[in-house]
């Protein structure tokens, strides 16, 4: 059978789900009223379902995100919550709170967001087996531990594609909390990592002043969809519930295309998870909305800087080198490629990102609103492209539509006209007519086919109609359009009610979970999440961090990411700078906050603790 593989998309309210479903998403996934890991980002429910009944008339799915850790007192409303999302039509929750797994649940599909720790193997089998149908898999992993995910258990596995990513491991970062008592995993994240910081040694030395240091670039392996599909990944998720219509449009259409790509290469083993070809108005480009530059992190190893240190806001696209300051204007390479009310970014000589607005371009030369002194030679971006967001946000920039044919024929009591889509759905509506000649007995099907051809503003088109009358016979073209009208209308009925959602009961499970001691960064923070981990053999389970936080001393985010290789001071990938050896601790500090680094060389990560925690330094060998 053929693997649907899917483009997955994130909407921050309905209109923006709607655009992403014109813009080619195979599922949007959103926030609900309440539960959902970005606070800002919530939806009613009545507009949840609106989207439901769009993205279903495409054979698109649409998930729901109840991703934050609950509390007790949150249970109850949690679960009724779940049963209206269940009665809209509401394809798939992606979870994380174990607690939601022990509910008196309706059939609803189960997905294991990726703050449930799904890094390894057999984590992710023990979800799979306790009936979980997906697992968002963490974005640390490299395409050989996917591919050994994939190989030991046959749940669905979904992987970011682009967008933003967090330095920490996913649902364990917990600066947020240990800085205002804001935790990002109860959908609060206050972006710590995103400020700049002082890195100072352990004789108090500064070695690098105001740096964005746990900043890093935005994700894009959208180059890998190949591999990554090789290696088991059926869905390709779009980070950014908080972005604009711009730049959903603009990954989605982008995706959509170099899916569309392999997909027509590999038409015998994969096909597309949703029904209805787009059509759009601009050359979509990642680097054309929201980003940070980009990195493909670890799918390939460990391999290159992954910094974004000057600035965590958009860098945008790299336009040219400052040629030279004429007067009250630059001249800029590629400059014709500019035009009035861009956005322009560059990195100023204090290594700080700077911006400044276009009033007017012209011929290469560009007028900015402050003129601001640029070192020639210096690289600009156009981080806000005036003409491309105009375009892109127009409605019409983005349209998808379901093929059909129509055959227009006579019956006993006038005339019927049958409408057949891309899915093998039929719509046939009757016009009671009297059967009356033509003028002059001429056929006037070309004006037929022209009027039942004008599709305009359904979700179809009409690629082949056939008109199959014994005689030329008269009808007057409102008839035509009337059919036309009917015919579709019933068409979207009809595919609504022939839309199949997965269904899936959750059955209370015993198998053992991997691990029998469970730390703070597994995120219980109920009763009932407890219970669930306790009759799957754990016996020691400490509570969330946000229940039992003590200032000062704890860890608050482990990570990949690290400033020892930024530095090129590696002791496995810069063993020729050794002699330059790091004074530790080294430590991060932005005004009145303070943290150390600790590094763990072994299986290669970086630790954030907070300035009173006490550790032991590794010594810089590997074995």
């Amino acid at each position: 059978m053929k693997k649907k593989i899917e483009i997955l998309a994130p909407a921050k309210d309905l209109i923006q789900g709607i655009a992403a479903i014109n813009s080619g998403a195979d599922a949007v996934y959103i926030g609900a009223p309440l539960y959902g890991a970005r606070s800002n980002a919530t939806n009613s429910i009545e507009d949840v379902a609106e989207l439901v009944k769009y993205a279903h008339l495409f054979n698109a799915q649409v998930f729901v995100v109840i991703n934050t850790i609950l509390y007790d007192n949150e249970l109850e409303s949690c679960r009724q919550m779940i049963w209206k999302l269940y009665h809209i039509g509401v394809d798939a929750l992606i979870v994380q709170d174990m607690a939601i797994m022990e509910m008196e649940l309706p059939p609803i599909v189960l997905h294991a967001s990726t703050q449930a720790n799904n890094r390894d193997a057999d984590k992710i089998k023990f979800l799979a087996d306790a009936g979980m149908k997906r697992v968002v898999l963490a974005r640390e992993l490299n395409l050989h531990q996917i591919k050994e995910i994939s190989e030991a258990s046959d749940v669905e596995l979904e992987f970011f594609v682009t967008g933003a990513l967090c330095v920490s491991f996913s649902g364990n970062c917990y600066m947020s909390v240990a800085n205002g008592e804001r935790s990002a995993n109860r959908g609060s994240c206050a972006q710590n990592c995103r400020l700049p910081y002082n890195l100072i040694d352990r004789n108090g030395e500064t070695l690098i002043k105001n740096s964005h240091l746990l900043s890093i670039k935005d994700f894009d392996v959208s180059n890998q969809i190949p591999n990554l599909v090789e290696a088991g990944i059926v869905s390709f998720k779009i980070e950014g519930r908080l972005k604009d219509i711009v730049y959903v449009k603009n990954n989605v259409s982008y995706l959509r295309q170099k899916l569309d790509a392999f997909l027509a290469e590999n038409p015998e083993k994969y096909k597309k998870a949703s029904s209805g070809t787009c059509t759009f108005l601009f050359d979509s480009s990642l680097d054309r909305s929201f980003n940070r530059g980009y990195t493909d992190y670890f799918v390939n190893e460990r391999h290159q800087a992954i910094g974004s240190w000057e600035s965590p806001k958009s860098k945008g696209q790299y336009i040219g080198k400052l040629i030279k300051t004429v007067g009250n204007s630059y001249h800029i390479e590629n400059g014709e490629l500019l035009n009035n009310g861009d956005g322009l970014c560059f990195i100023n000589s204090d290594n700080e990102a700077e911006g400044i607005y276009v009033n007017k371009a012209e011929n290469g030369i560009v007028y900015p609103n402050v003129l601001k002194e640029i070192a020639d030679g210096t690289f600009i971006y156009r981080n806000n492209d005036a003409a491309f967001i105009k375009i892109v946000e127009r409605e019409d920039s983005a349209v998808r539509k379901i093929s059909t044919t129509l055959v227009l024929k006579e019956n006993e009591t006038g005339f019927e006209l049958i409408a057949t889509d891309e899915d093998g759905n039929v719509s046939v509506t009757n016009l009671v007519h009297p059967k009356e000649q033509t003028k002059n007995n001429e056929s006037i099907a070309e004006n037929f086919k022209i009027n039942l051809a004008k599709t305009g503003f359904t979700p179809y088109t009409a690629d082949e109609i056939t008109i199959e009358f014994s005689q030329n016979w008269f009808l007057p073209i409102s008839k035509i359009n009337e059919m036309r009208r009917t015919v579709f209308e019933q068409l979207s009925e009809i595919r609504l009610q022939n839309y199949v959602r997965k269904e899936h009961q959750m059955v209370k499970t015993s198998h053992p979970y991997p691990e029998t001691k469970l730390d703070f960064m597994y995120n219980v923070a109920n009763k009932t999440a407890r219970k669930f981990y306790e009759r799957h053999g754990v016996t020691e389970i400490e509570k969330a961090f946000e229940l039992q936080w003590d200032p000062g001393k704890s860890r608050v985010m482990t990570t990949k990411y690290c400033i020892k290789y930024e530095l090129e001071r590696c002791p496995k990938y810069h063993r020729e700078n050794m002699d330059k050896k790091l004074k530790e601790p080294l430590v991060l500090k932005q005004g009145e906050l303070e943290y150390k680094l600790k590094f763990n060389c072994k299986p290669c990560e970086m630790e954030i603790w907070e300035k009173d925690a006490e550790f032991e330094i590794e010594e810089d060998h590997i074995h």
